[in-house]
């Protein structure tokens, strides 16, 4: 196991409900705000304070627009944030692969 490859992961991703949010929009192109708390069972407050850091760090980007005179805020994954997942996803890949016994 090379212990040098824990201090290399990425810090605002692997919070666990940041990990979440990068997960799900990874896997669509687009979630509204409401579609992505529900799906992590978050409140409000929480997956609002968890995309700031995201958008902070260039990874989500943040919409708001009206559907039905009704607002909605919707997130997606910026190209930085699809490449900073991917090495996460990676490095972990790393990790697990050596520490699984041979």
């Amino acid at each position: 196991m090379n212990p040098d490859l824990f201090p290399q992961l990425n810090r605002v991703i692997h919070e666990k409900g940041r990990l979440a949010i990068m997960s799900a929009l990874a896997a669509a192109p687009e979630l509204a705000f409401t579609e992505l708390r529900d799906l992590l069972d978050m409140t409000d407050g929480n997956l609002t304070t968890h995309i700031r850091t995201l958008q902070q760090e260039g990874f989500v980007s943040v919409a708001k627009s009206y559907q039905n005179n009704r607002p909605l805020t919707s997130c997606t994954l910026t190209a930085a944030g699809r490449k900073a997942f991917a090495q996460y996803i990676d490095l972990l890949d790393q990790i697990v692969r050596q520490s699984k016994p041979k």
